[in-house]
């Protein structure tokens, strides 16, 4: 585990010169010094532990008397194992970005603070207010607010244009439907001497396979795979198996590899030519931005019934176990994280989307969207975003589901009985919270 104390002066934009965007810029007014420890996760390009790291040394710099110490711990998964260790050890860290669907499995283990208890002032319900709705159905337990958006998604498509201008396609028209999402990929990919030298499309099928089985059922008139409170999925449903069948279809045509795509690799086998099209995070778009050698387009993801993505990401958490005034820390520290001004500039910098609609009233983002249209594509997604898949005991519930599409994708099971085992798993798991 690589931990960084950032103590130095910022030396990003991102870091750098950010104003006040209307909420007061309140100092925490600890006399004594104090360093709070913050874990956070990595799972896209482009270097944004650098950026969390400037963040941490600016907030230095504006109360000295405050040192946050970011703790890089690896993906979403394997931050949500090192922070229940650390609980468990009586290590608790002050605060964490933690994937948003780990709500219910922090809060079985009475692990997180609620929100609503600090924001004491009508200044503070505003901010808290301010948060798109789509961004807050991960971070809320009925009414009770548990999480802060930060590096939130939803999931694009992402297309060569200059392959879509080889194959006779429009490039200024991707696909819109399922039908011409099928029809494109076939006719982007290349064969030669019997080997395929570029697929159609990848849809990453490992890491975060249940969350791109998610598109294709929420494409069903908002069918999704849970319900609302974490204690029932639905993966045995008739339109879970449509959306995994379609998707598999892909691969049996020969226009997506076969077996397992990688989520890690599928970003660079785009940029390297190797896939003509890929579903990946708007979290990359940063990183698609500055290393594609060709003319590329971003797009809403292509509609079924209807359109619609699951949001998803990562949200602020406050840990109980530590001091009251450890965690008005924090929340002090995770309030002025998330000034518009910030919000749109860790945007620019990374992909994702701004998780404030007043970010995209500042002037940095009016500028950068005028320059680059396409950052707002997973932003307007969003009128058709749904929940992520979150439920209690979530990591054993999604590995059901991602071992259904994984023996699915290699050809182990077929569709249906892949399906019905990974319901009766859990349901097993979930009996005890119902």
């Amino acid at each position: 585990m690589k931990k960084k104390i950032c103590m130095l002066l910022a030396g990003t934009m991102l870091a750098g010169s950010l104003g006040t965007t209307g909420f007061a810029q309140e100092e925490t007014t600890t006399t004594e010094p104090m360093e709070l420890t913050m874990y956070f996760p990595v799972s896209v390009g482009g270097g944004p532990d650098a950026l969390i790291d400037d963040l941490c040394a600016q907030y230095h710099e504006e109360n000295p008397n405050i040192t946050v110490t970011p703790v890089y711990a690896g993906s979403y998964a394997d931050t949500r194992t090192k922070v229940q260790a650390a609980i468990k050890g009586g290590n608790t860290p002050d605060l964490a970005i933690m994937f948003s669907i780990d709500l219910y499995s922090l809060l079985a283990m009475d692990a997180i603070a609620d929100i609503d208890s600090f924001c004491t002032t009508e200044e503070d319900q505003e901010w808290l207010n301010g948060f798109y709705d789509g961004f807050m159905m991960n971070s809320r337990d009925g009414e009770t607010t548990y999480g802060i958006p930060w590096q939130r998604s939803t999931i694009v498509l992402y297309y060569n244009k200059d392959a879509f201008e080889a194959a006779g396609l429009d490039p200024e028209q991707p696909p819109t439907t399922w039908d011409e999402l099928y029809e494109d990929a076939q006719k982007l990919t290349i064969t030669e001497n019997g080997q395929t030298t570029q697929y159609g499309i990848q849809i990453p099928s490992d890491g975060y396979a249940y969350w791109m089985l998610q598109t294709f059922c929420v494409q069903q008139d908002g069918f999704n795979l849970m319900n609302d409170t974490g204690t029932e999925t639905y993966y045995d449903d008739d339109r879970t198996a449509t959306g995994l069948k379609f998707w598999k279809s892909l691969s049996e045509d020969g226009s997506q590899p076969s077996g397992i795509v990688a989520w890690a690799t599928t970003p660079s086998d785009f940029l390297e030519g190797k896939t003509a099209m890929m579903y990946h995070t708007t979290g990359n778009l940063t990183n698609v931005k500055n290393n594609a050698t060709f003319d590329f387009g971003v797009a809403m993801l292509p509609e079924n019934e209807s359109f619609g993505s699951p949001t998803g990401g990562g949200n602020f958490y406050i840990f109980k176990g530590v001091s009251e005034e450890r965690q008005q820390a924090a929340f002090d520290f995770i309030k002025w994280m998330t000034d518009d001004e910030r919000v749109a500039q860790w945007s620019i910098d990374t992909g994702y989307v701004a998780t404030r609609p007043s970010a995209y009233e500042t002037d940095r983002m009016k500028k950068y969207a005028e320059e680059f249209p396409y950052c707002l594509v997973a932003r307007d997604q969003l009128e058709y975003g749904y929940a992520e898949l979150s439920t209690y005991n979530q990591a054993e519930v999604q590995k059901a589901i991602d071992d259904a599409i994984s023996y699915v994708m290699t050809d182990q099971q077929d569709v249906e009985t892949a399906l019905a085992a990974a319901q009766q798993t859990a349901d097993g798991i979930l009996q005890a919270y119902r």
